[in-house]
């Protein structure tokens, strides 16, 4: 929501907001990743918003110095009047130094550390649970301004003045300002809080309760110190050139009090305002236009008279193609803890003073989701997942964030539901947890909606950081191994939208126990050595997971034979084999000496694996049954990877 308003200043904000969350639990802050949507790239206001949400994200990670080490990026048309910038951030505490946001101790005091009070995000969170209309640009004071430095500043002193024991509870000033972190602090540790605004730094004149309340102005933090310590934690805050001002002190009469020089202006229950809230029930109806899009004869499709220019259409796709326009825009090294680039796979940083490494990866398909919300919501968790275990990590933990449009309309409510069913159902069978996350509801314009668009983030833990694989073929003559079934389905693929411009279908079901099969399977074959590179089939099929193997590579080569197609044998059965989407498929490569060794692995998982070709040369080439279907040039499928986007972008502004 903010982004459509203010790019720059919205994506900012939104880096700023979740680091926040981070530290404010005593845990530094590692890396950073993003997942953006906007519209087609023949809009013309799609590059200015590009431009200004990748700057604003860049500006803020790169000043405070967390590196952005990867993320995804969609160009749909539901996304123009909402685009959506997910940000997701990684933290590493000590288990037994947590930090938690509640309030206790009558009488203790309350502290507000930090910028200014402003009228700027007055209203904000509120613009974010509203649709869009022609009108939506002078909501513009509605966004907030966010300042990296003053950031940066409010990280190092909280996780200093966190290890002196003199904090009870923190919270940053997120949605609704003071009147959230107040009344949920106390909240959570069932007692009050009473405060008097007067005393709340303000960097503009004559606002009142109500503006000092609900400011949404940003790098504001609340405390909770220990009554009689109160010098140690106005020391720490002294030292990084920071005020801690205190403003109230903690009741015992679970009411949130509010003053204005002495006055009270506003009183209420805390547990009202933070937890007391009657839970919606809202109606749900399927979605009529499910029964339309849901349908596809491929047959009655023009087959593509060349399936090499097919492959490097593909490659060239803007979901597909290098992203590298943007995250060269981004200080992926800072720190020096990242280990993969950028575009190599799922992010992985170490964790300094041990052999181990986080990896982490944001995924969604809002297109899946259109067309089947509750398999594009399992869909999400495996793919994110798969790619933690493809870089050999063992996933542990996941996030989200739910991006759909008006949960009042019962067809959206529709969505919204069997997304979330979807989503727990694949956490439940892969064994992942659900740590946390956001709900971002009314992301409509005119009465048009997104696609719903669950991202799922999930963090890995790589036991030994030397065996972090990527999905890039490392040199010439290694096997290369297909793990999974050949067979792709074209139901919501890429193919289906860049050839012949249509959504229909539905996308290929996940088996959830194949798939955490294949999991265990990667992760174990990494540990033991017995792979090279690891990359899983996604959009635009295998042939493009195929390519992109090798385009990273720097001029590996590939050949491979792929067995006749099964199915329907129609003018489509290459076409599915080729670009055809499906889940859990993986192509890896391995030595020849450990080939054995690996299918032996597969075999014991009960995961299909078969050896299809190997690395070398200065082609790619894929064969069925003997005879060459497709084949291109390294230089001519790096040309098409590498410039997709931009040359997208070139045209869109023209």
């Amino acid at each position: 929501h903010p982004s459509f308003i203010e790019p720059y200043q919205g994506a900012a904000t939104g880096v700023g907001g979740i680091i926040r969350d981070i530290f404010t639990m005593g845990a530094r802050p590692i890396a950073l990743l993003n997942s953006l949507r906007f519209g087609a790239l023949d809009d013309p206001a799609t590059r200015r918003l590009v431009d200004g949400v990748v700057a604003g994200i860049a500006g803020y990670g790169n000043s405070i110095g967390i590196p952005t080490v990867g993320g995804e990026i969609a160009f749909e048309p539901s996304y123009a009047g909402n685009p959506l910038v997910n940000v997701f951030c990684l933290g590493v505490a000590k288990a037994d130094q947590l930090a938690k946001g509640l309030a206790s101790g009558k009488g203790n005091p309350v502290y507000y550390v930090g910028a200014k009070t402003g009228r700027d995000g007055i209203h904000g969170a509120t613009m974010a649970s509203a649709e869009f209309d022609g009108y939506s640009a002078d909501k513009r004071p509605a966004v907030q301004v966010g300042d990296p430095f003053m950031e940066k500043l409010l990280l190092e002193a909280c996780l200093e003045v966190m290890q002196t024991g003199a904090l009870v509870g923190i919270q940053d000033m997120g949605a609704a300002g003071l009147t959230c972190s107040t009344s949920e602090m106390a909240a959570r540790g069932d007692v009050g809080i009473e405060i008097d605004v007067s005393r709340v730094p303000q960097r503009e004149a004559g606002m009142t309760p109500y503006e000092i309340m609900l400011s949404e102005s940003q790098e504001r933090m609340l405390l909770i110190a220990r009554r009689g310590r109160e010098a140690e934690v106005e020391q720490v805050f002294e030292k990084w050139d920071l005020h801690a001002v205190r403003i109230g002190e903690v009741t015992g009469d679970g009411r949130l009090r509010v003053r204005d020089r002495g006055v009270v202006v506003a009183e209420i229950p805390n547990r009202q305002l933070a937890d007391g809230a009657p839970l919606y029930d809202r109606p749900t109806e399927r979605p009529a236009y499910l029964t339309e899009v849901q349908q596809l004869d491929v047959t009655a499709l023009p087959a593509p008279a060349d399936l090499s220019q097919t492959w490097l259409d593909l490659l060239g796709a803007p979901v597909i193609a290098s992203k590298r326009w943007v995250y060269r825009q981004y200080d992926h090294m800072v720190r020096t803890n990242t280990l993969v680039l950028p575009g190599l796979g799922a992010g992985v940083v170490r964790i300094k003073g041990t052999s181990r490494a986080l990896t982490f990866s944001v995924d969604g398909n809002g297109r899946y989701c259109y067309l089947d919300p509750g398999e594009g919501g399992r869909l999400a968790v495996a793919e994110a997942a798969r790619n933690v275990a493809c870089a050999g990590a063992v996933p542990i933990g996941a996030t989200n964030c739910l991006n759909f449009g008006n949960p009042e309309r019962p067809e959206i409510m529709w969505q919204f539901t069997h997304a979330v069913d979807g989503i727990a159902e694949a956490c439940r069978a892969l064994e992942i947890p659900i740590t946390g996350g956001n709900v971002s509801l009314y992301n409509e314009t005119d009465g048009q909606a997104i696609y719903p668009t669950p991202v799922l983030g999930v963090v890995g833990l790589l036991e030994d950081a030397t065996r972090v694989l990527t999905r890039m073929f490392p040199a010439d003559s290694l096997e290369i191994v297909l793990l999974g079934e050949a067979a792709g389905e074209l139901g919501g693929s890429e193919y289906l939208k860049v050839a012949h411009g249509l959504v229909r279908g539905r996308p290929a079901a996940v088996d959830l126990d194949r798939e955490r099969a294949l999991q265990r399977l990667l992760v174990d074959a990494a540990r033991d050595g017995l792979l090279r590179s690891a990359h899983d089939c996604a959009e635009g099929g295998f042939a493009v997971t195929l390519a992109e193997c090798s385009v990273e590579s720097g001029g590996v080569g590939a050949r491979v034979e792929l067995p006749p197609p099964a199915g329907p044998d129609d003018r489509f059965a290459l076409v599915r084999a080729l670009f055809g989407e499906a889940p859990s498929r993986v192509v890896v490569s391995a030595l020849p000496e450990e080939r054995d060794r690996l299918l032996a692995r597969a075999r014991a998982f009960s995961v299909p694996a078969s050896v299809i070709g190997h690395t070398g040369g200065e082609r790619l080439t894929i064969s069925v049954a003997g005879a060459v279907v497709a084949a291109i040039g390294l230089d001519e499928a790096e040309q098409a990877w590498d410039n997709g986007l931009t040359r997208h972008f070139e045209t869109a502004v023209a």
